[in-house]
């Protein structure tokens, strides 16, 4: 039905149009079929003055009145009738000619022609006079119908679901897209890297080693300079943090739409009902957009067998020419209908009280504020070895890393799920980059290069980790993949990237993007200098000079002692501190990231927009069964 920032597209009118005298109340009409009941009546009016939601949006989320009833009394406070959209679909060609854009975002199809005129479709039929007044002279006179939002959706995606699949994959421009990643200079620049030092090795095999291993070291240092002044500055900041007061709750609570990609998730889908339900938000301001591909009837069936809430709805993506997490979120961006955009991955546990701390958030902060990025956590740390140095680099990152990296004012990686964005800022970057598979990393750079800025926010959502190997690897092969992808299209231009980003934000580029990605392919080299400690020639350490040996000794022990104690510290909170004594362990941990880069490097060249699938289900903290009694949120 509804949302709240059609306030500023479209006014609605005060009153009704000229010559139609004033329309009888909703409520009024409700109460008088009996569809609705006093006290009810009483409570929806008193929960619409503290939220953005439609009236129609609360009775319905609240269990008050039926979305039937509903659009009968609506076609009879406007003198019209319910279209049945599913035994009569919209004529294409009307669709065209408003455009298919429009009529996502303002929930309205013209249906067919009639006499000399169109009757149009609203789901909002307060706002049928402002839409009516944009409409094409062609359209003649236009006649009202209304329709419950799901059911104009659904024909929209029907009558032109390709136009509706491409736009998905091209809402960011190509320049700043990795779509063509491979195009221009930058494609040249790589392959020529790529050739030299194939040469080098070739022709000069010692030397070519020497620069290799200079150059790991290089960065070695570089993350780890990084790792510990953020360190510092979040030890500090913590300090500081407690003595800040809370932020404000605005005067009336805006809508929220989150995003939940699922694919293959027949395991989850029960779970996350539950979890989601556990939110505490008032429900006609939340709308959970349920993400599927409509190839992917596994999860549809799934869902179909679920008593979804009102609140809580599938939105069906078409085939497209890519099959990824951004292309899928950036087609339902256009369905959604709040004014704050946040995103969930299907495994995901977040705290009852997160949408408000991330409304309170944005309420204190200004425009410039764009995104907040929760904590991100693991359910399962106990499960095995390899969920547990997860859950210790998860809290690493989140908890010391990600905080000083803030504070040093460098631009933000996002995490890929606890992610809540003003939806005004989102659409104007165009969205996700659909062919990206880290979309999460290369919006937060592009972002910060528009002028926005990315908060974290103390809110933590669990999740579970990948507790098996291979699964483990493909996923990390993924994110390394799509991190070189994201540092090639952003190094497209260097001049620019200055120019937008300033010094400070583009040194912060390079450390985590090249930085990350040559410890991982180049780890090995760091590795081989453990040979002379089994009695091993070495090629480097016999040709340096003692001084240097010694110096590049306390330097790997140093950055070992630093990674620990970040481990440690990470893990203060109770849960998590029977994990301390495995931090230690994290040395045997990180050379699987070397495999999986070994797999991103192959699909880079091979499979560029491949989005290898992480599979969800295997643990879970609560019984499996139908959903739970859906809890009451507080109102205020």
């Amino acid at each position: 039905m509804g949302r709240a920032a059609f306030a500023g597209d479209l006014p609605r009118p005060a009153q009704a149009p000229p010559g139609q005298g004033a329309r009888r109340p909703l409520g009024q009409i409700l109460l008088e079929r009996g569809d609705l009941c006093a006290d009810d009546l009483a409570r929806a009016l008193a929960l619409q003055a503290g939220q953005e939601a439609r009236f129609g949006d609360i009775l319905t989320a609240n269990g008050m009145v039926s979305e039937a009833a509903l659009y009968d009394a609506l076609a009879a406070q406007y003198d019209t009738r319910v279209a049945d959209l599913r035994a009569e679909p919209p004529d294409a060609r009307l669709v065209d000619a408003l455009g298919a854009e429009f009529c996502v975002r303002h929930a309205v199809v013209p249906w067919k022609r009639l006499g000399g005129g169109t009757v149009l479709i609203c789901s909002r039929p307060d706002e049928f006079a402002a839409i009516r007044d944009r409409l094409p002279a062609g359209f003649g006179r236009v006649h009202l119908a209304v329709a419950p939002e799901r059911d104009i959706q659904t024909a929209l995606i029907a009558a032109r679901n390709r136009h509706l699949s491409r736009r998905a994959e091209q809402r960011v421009e190509a320049c700043d897209s990795c779509r063509s990643w491979q195009a221009g200079p930058t494609g040249r620049l790589w392959l020529g890297v790529a050739l030299a030092l194939v040469a080098l090795f070739v022709t000069a095999p010692t030397f070519g080693f020497a620069v290799l291993t200079g150059w790991v070291v290089l960065t070695m240092l570089a993350t780890t300079g990084v790792k510990l002044v953020s360190a510092l500055l979040m030890w500090h900041g913590k300090r500081a943090a407690a003595e800040a007061p809370a932020d404000p709750e605005p005067a009336r609570l805006p809508t929220i739409s989150v995003l939940v990609p699922l694919y293959r998730e027949r395991d989850i889908a029960g779970r996350l009902i539950r979890r989601l339900a556990a939110l505490d938000y008032p429900r006609a301001a939340l709308d959970i957009c349920l993400v599927v591909e409509a190839d992917d009837l596994l999860t549809r069936e799934t869902l179909a067998a679920s008593d979804l809430p009102a609140w809580m709805r599938q939105i069906i993506v078409p085939e497209g020419t890519v099959r990824t997490k951004p292309r899928a979120m950036n087609f339902a961006l256009d369905f959604c209908r709040g004014s704050i955009i946040g995103v969930y991955d299907a495994e995901d546990e977040p705290a009852p009280d997160q949408l408000r701390k991330v409304v309170h958030r944005f309420a204190a902060r200004g425009p410039e504020v764009a995104c907040l990025q929760g904590i991100l956590d693991y359910y399962n740390a106990p499960k095995n070895w390899l969920s547990r140095a997860f859950t210790i680099e998860y809290a690493a990152w989140f908890r010391v890393v990600l905080p000083g990296w803030q504070r040093l004012g460098f631009a933000v990686p996002l995490g890929g799920t606890t992610l809540f964005f003003r939806r005004a800022a989102l659409e104007s970057l165009g969205g996700w980059d659909a062919h990206n598979v880290t979309e999460d990393a290369d919006l937060g750079i592009r972002l910060a290069r528009h002028g926005f800025r990315t908060e974290l926010i103390d809110t933590v959502t669990r999740e579970e980790a990948n507790c098996r190997v291979w699964p483990w690897i493909k996923q990390r092969s993924r994110w390394i993949k799509g991190y070189a992808m994201t540092y090639g299209v952003h190094m497209r231009r260097p001049r620019q990237l200055l120019a937008d980003l300033g010094w400070r934000k583009t040194i912060g580029v390079q450390v985590l993007f090249l930085g990350t990605l040559s410890q991982f392919v180049l780890a090995p080299l760091l590795w081989s200098f453990w040979l002379p400690a089994v009695g091993l020639p070495h090629p480097l350490v016999d040709m340096m000079p003692r001084a240097m040996a010694l110096t590049l000794a306390v330097a790997f022990f140093s950055t070992e002692l630093l990674n620990i104690a970040i481990g440690i510290s990470a893990l203060g909170a109770p849960e998590h501190r029977f994990l301390r004594k495995w931090v230690p362990t994290l040395h045997v941990y990180y050379p699987l990231a070397t495999l999986a880069a070994v797999k991103a490097i192959a699909e880079i060249v091979t499979r560029p927009f491949y989005w290898d699938k992480t599979h969800h289900g295997d643990y879970h903290v609560e019984p499996d069964g139908p959903p739970l009694p859906i809890p009451q949120p507080s109102q205020a």
